[in-house]
């Protein structure tokens, strides 16, 4: 306690002391107070990362709420022109700097998400995860799609761009945060029950689904209309990328990780390798006129797939983003939102209409998915609680909207205020729906199996040294082995 209250402390001094920093432009310049405003956002999403979890929520949801902290929904109203002093976003050179660590954190973020998608769980659980995810898209896609189609003219950023802006809301409404899911059935000791594989696996193809969709939209963004040429030229172009990165990119990306790993020996040069096929494979995405972000996640599979890419590897790069990228960009998109909009009725209402309309619309499609594919009704009430929380993913979704004009800022607020309520709300209810789920006694056996299995020396061998000479022969070997 107090550790936390120096640290409240140092926070409070540093919001104080930064808009003097800021008044003093001529001797401290724009540099200096963008690396105040970056101390700021690390220290306050630290704090409320860590109080976040400490009342059972995501760490995620604490650092987007230590924006709306600092942004014009709290700091903003108790002292106007200390915020604007701190953060002036109005001025183009400093919202600049801030951008470009905000555009480099969604690359981030996406390849640790693509990181962490287990496409093996997948195909392991089979047609229930398949269905789920398929009725857990199209449902909420067809609710947020016509709540777009409905929504009056003064709400939308380019009303002429209507169809664009009804596909991205109908995408945000229907993409869960695989994350978020995975944090609270891994919590609860869930995630080797079958049920557990199933809820993760299926958020793990509603995000590969609602990024492809979210890739097809900035595609028909770019072209400026929505025609046949530009929907068949996204749809195209996405299609022939995940193909190709499937089916050619998977042994190049192991080989380059594998050769980097091997020849190198400067410091990290793993991690360098994996960030310049990120950003490589992110600019092809863009070249065939979708968006960056899904050659980044892709990217993520890949390298996430990769047999050299070590637990102590994977941690490091976990740690530069989760460390710095993740409390920044959330920080920055707290900063965004205004939260004092909901002071006008109208814009209440929309908030509770698209909170109603997103939980309902995700737990109808859930749940009917967990039916046809065979899971009884109190696991597919439980597949309704999971798929329900957005988390930050919803928050990245809504980030990429707003930068490219796709969201205007008012429904931007409005779906950043949408992620924080299902988001808080989902873990309470999934722990309460699988509570009453008991065990069957086959997945009990192959539980206890597996535990025994996991106490072997073979399964917890990271890698194995082979002794070979400098020969063709030992080449040969040492690569086989």
């Amino acid at each position: 306690p107090s550790i936390v209250t120096c640290m409240l402390l140092a926070a409070a001094a540093a919001i104080i002391a930064v808009p003097a920093l800021a008044a003093d432009g001529a001797r401290t310049g724009s540099q200096a107070l963008f690396l105040a405003e970056l101390a700021l956002l690390l220290l306050v999403g630290r704090l409320m990362g860590e109080l976040a979890q400490r009342i059972g929520q995501p760490s995620v949801m604490g650092q987007l709420v230590a924006g709306l902290l600092l942004g014009p929904s709290f700091f903003g109203l108790l002292w106007p022109s200390g915020q604007h002093a701190v953060f002036p976003l109005g001025d183009p050179a400093q919202k600049s700097m801030l951008d470009a660590v905000s555009e480099l954190g969604v690359l981030m973020l996406l390849l640790l998400t693509g990181m962490e998608t287990d496409l093996q769980m997948v195909r392991r659980v089979g047609r229930a995860a398949i269905t789920v995810a398929l009725a857990g898209v199209a449902i909420p896609f067809a609710c947020g799609f016509a709540l777009g189609e409905m929504l009056p003219a003064a709400y939308l950023p380019k009303p002429d761009a209507r169809l664009v802006t009804a596909i991205f809301l109908g995408t945000a409404l229907s993409i869960s945060s695989v994350k978020i899911v995975a944090m609270v059935v891994r919590e609860m000791n869930f995630i080797r029950r079958d049920l557990g594989q199933i809820i993760v696996a299926s958020a793990i193809l509603e995000d590969t689904i609602g990024w492809i969709i979210i890739a097809v939209a900035f595609g028909l963004a770019a072209a400026g209309s929505v025609d046949l040429w530009s929907l068949g030229r996204a749809v195209l172009g996405t299609a022939v990328f995940m193909v190709a990165s499937f089916t050619i990119g998977r042994p190049i990306v192991f080989r380059l990780i594998r050769w980097a790993n091997d020849n190198f020996r400067s410091d990290f040069p793993v991690i360098t390798t994996i960030l310049i096929i990120m950003a490589v494979m992110a600019l092809i995405t863009q070249l065939i006129g979708v968006n960056t972000v899904l050659g980044a996640f892709v990217a993520g599979i890949l390298i996430g797939e990769s047999p050299i890419l070590t637990r102590h590897i994977d941690e490091e790069l976990r740690g530069l983003i989760v460390a710095l990228f993740m409390p920044v960009f959330f920080g920055l998109s707290g900063l965004n939102a205004d939260l004092t909009i909901l002071r006008s009725a109208d814009m209440a209402l929309l908030a509770g209409a698209l909170i109603l309309i997103a939980s309902i619309g995700k737990f109808v499609g859930a749940f009917v998915g967990g039916a046809v594919g065979g899971l009884s009704r109190p696991e597919s009430l439980a597949l309704g609680c999971a798929m329900n929380a957005r988390g930050s993913t919803e928050v990245i979704v809504a980030t990429l909207g707003l930068s490219t004009g796709l969201l205007s800022q008012d429904l931007f607020t409005l779906i950043v205020a949408m992620a924080i309520v299902t988001t808080m709300a989902m873990p309470s209810m999934l722990r309460w729906a699988l509570k009453r789920l008991p065990m069957r006694k086959k997945e009990r056996l192959r539980l206890e199996r597996e535990e025994l299995d996991e106490k072997g020396f073979v399964t917890n061998l990271e890698r194995l040294l082979v002794a070979a000479d400098d020969s063709a022969n030992g080449r040969f070997a040492a690569q086989l082995a």
